[in-house]
């Protein structure tokens, strides 16, 4: 069984230079726990929302928030996302993916085509799902 057979078509997407504000918001209305960084269509990096909840402040959107706050969510996506990210083709085999989680520290996988341009995603959930 390939990747592509799993791997979720729906993508996040957003561009290098857009705020952690537009991140944040993207988080706050998706459900989905990693956003896909472009350039030029290529993908350049990954945001999860864990790296979100690290970058900001608690006070964040409450009455208690800060100057530094506001400044904070004026900084760009390519500031906290994992550069160069671990990717794999759609025709990988769903036993490549399983091996890259056992050997890396990530929870997700970015399925890119021959131009690096993102096509889907894998998780550890979509492969417990699969079996």
């Amino acid at each position: 069984m390939t990747v592509e057979t799993i791997m979720s078509k729906s993508l996040v997407i957003v561009d290098v230079y857009d705020s952690l504000r537009k991140v944040k918001r993207i988080f706050d209305s998706s459900g989905f726990h990693h956003l896909l960084v472009v350039e030029s269509g290529r993908l350049f990096g990954v945001i999860s929302d864990r790296d979100l909840l690290k970058a900001l402040s608690p006070t964040v959107g409450t009455v208690s928030e800060t100057a530094s706050d506001e400044t904070t969510l004026n900084k760009r996506a390519h500031l906290i996302m994992t550069r160069n990210p671990v990717t794999l083709g759609p025709g990988a085999r769903i036993y490549d993916a399983i091996e890259i989680f056992n050997s890396h520290d990530i929870s997700c996988i970015p399925v890119v085509d021959d131009e690096h341009k993102p096509v889907g995603i894998i998780s550890w959930r979509d492969i417990l799902k699969s079996l």
